[in-house]
């Protein structure tokens, strides 16, 4: 006779949790610190930096705003090495890191950079122009960023950003210059982005071509179809082709005036007032309608997608002909805002820090936003820093965009997740 041993009335099984936990954040902002630091120490300097907060026409003038530079700096450096120790604990608990914490990062920084870089200069910073330019620098990388946040939570890497901006900015510029209306020629922009994003969703979509390969070629394509017609059409008939009606600033009534932000914020175009409108828009269809949550199933898993009756394909062919008529207003910025005509390749990779930004963001049209502004400030600081006198070559100061872009997607997004489905071709079985 076998005897069995007893079953226990309850068994006990041990529940064990794994969380993975990611540095990246924790060693980019220390980097960075790091570096700052040593900057401080290399090459200290003297006396005050000034900032200038009034512009005429504000509601009250606040007084110029004088510190002690190299002071500010070391403070500056003792807050950002604090935050380091607050992303370091929130990243061994396995907690994601706030917003406001790479925020505050970023604007403690810079602050404490150009504390430093002021220092002894007899001229101020003039801290208004400073934002509004980062505004407007930023606009098209914004516009682009929204399209690749879409694209991507269809499933569908937007590698052609660049060429839909491109695209844009030249559409814009002839049917301005030929129909004598900004609006058209934004219209145009915003059709020709369509036009290109279809190009890419018949390529990627419909006949399953790397999505990356596409996008790299379409990019050259429409680099050396603009470069052709401005060539051999805008030069010839510059005056007819190619001298675009700009949008005229817009003053908000009331909110212009607000000190410091009314005049960088309030007191723009026609297109900046869209990009406010767009980034909460896009948040909210993304994540608050049903076409939105059919977007983010299809780039998530779209076989379950299929199963409960959502047509992938066509879902993925219509977020990416919205998102390519996003990029496409990011487009129009270059020509019927910023300059009144096209030059070659006058989008100078813009697209591609779009795709840095949308990385940086977490693909959150938000955060992408967001990181767009970080990266729009960056490419504004050389005006900036010349105007002091800064100890800064400008050959970094042209490049630093591009740094950011680097640090932002190696090092301080921490953890990240791509949709799952992204750049994967979806087939029916």
């Amino acid at each position: 006779m076998t005897t069995l041993a007893p079953v226990p009335d309850q068994a006990v099984v041990e529940h064990r949790r794994v969380t993975v936990v990611s540095w990246k954040a924790t060693i980019g902002f220390g980097v960075v610190t790091a570096l700052f630091a040593l900057l401080l120490v290399l090459a200290p300097r003297t006396g005050n930096a000034a900032f200038r907060l009034a512009t005429d026409g504000d509601l009250f003038t606040l007084p110029n705003l004088s510190v002690p530079g190299m002071a500010t700096a070391w403070i500056c450096v003792v807050v950002m090495a604090l935050l380091v120790l607050l992303v370091g604990l929130l990243s061994a608990r396995g907690r994601r890191v706030p917003l406001w914490v790479p925020v505050l990062f970023a604007v403690v920084f810079l602050f404490g950079f150009l504390a430093w870089a002021a220092a002894g200069s007899d001229r101020d910073i003039p801290f208004v122009r400073l934002i509004g330019g980062s505004v407007l620098l930023a606009v098209p990388i914004v516009f682009g960023a929204l399209g690749g946040v879409i694209g991507e939570r269809a499933g569908v890497v937007n590698i052609a950003i660049e060429g839909q901006l491109l695209a844009g900015a030249f559409t814009a510029a002839v049917v301005g210059s030929v129909t004598d209306s900004p609006w058209l020629g934004l219209l145009a922009a915003i059709v020709s982005g369509v036009l290109v994003a279809a190009v890419l969703a018949v390529f990627a979509i419909t006949y399953r071509v790397n999505q990356v390969i596409v996008g790299v070629v379409l990019n050259v394509l429409v680099i050396g179809l603009t470069s052709f017609f401005y060539s051999q059409v805008l030069v010839p008939s510059a005056e007819q082709l190619n001298d675009t009606t700009r949008f005229e600033r817009i003053a908000i009534p009331l909110l212009s005036k607000i000190p410091i932000i009314g005049p960088a914020l309030f007191n723009q175009t026609v297109v900046v007032y869209l990009m406010y409108l767009a980034v909460p828009a896009v948040w909210f269809a993304l994540s608050r309608t049903r076409w939105g949550l059919r977007v983010r199933a299809v780039g998530e898993h779209p076989k379950a997608a299929d199963t409960v009756g959502i047509k992938v394909e066509r879902t993925r062919w219509r977020a990416v002909l919205i998102a390519g008529g996003i990029a496409g207003v990011g487009g129009a910025f270059y020509t019927v805002v910023s300059v009144s005509s096209f030059g070659k390749e006058m989008t100078a990779g813009a697209g591609f820090i779009a795709l840095a930004a949308v990385i940086f963001g977490n693909w959150d049209p938000i955060r992408a936003a967001l990181a767009a502004l970080l990266f729009g400030f960056a490419s504004n600081l050389e005006g900036a820093l010349s105007i002091v006198g800064a100890p800064v070559p400008s050959q970094f100061m042209l490049m630093l965009p591009y740094v950011v872009t680097i640090l932002a997607v190696a090092g301080l997004v921490g953890r990240s997740r791509a949709p799952a489905a992204s750049g994967e071709p979806y087939v029916k079985e």
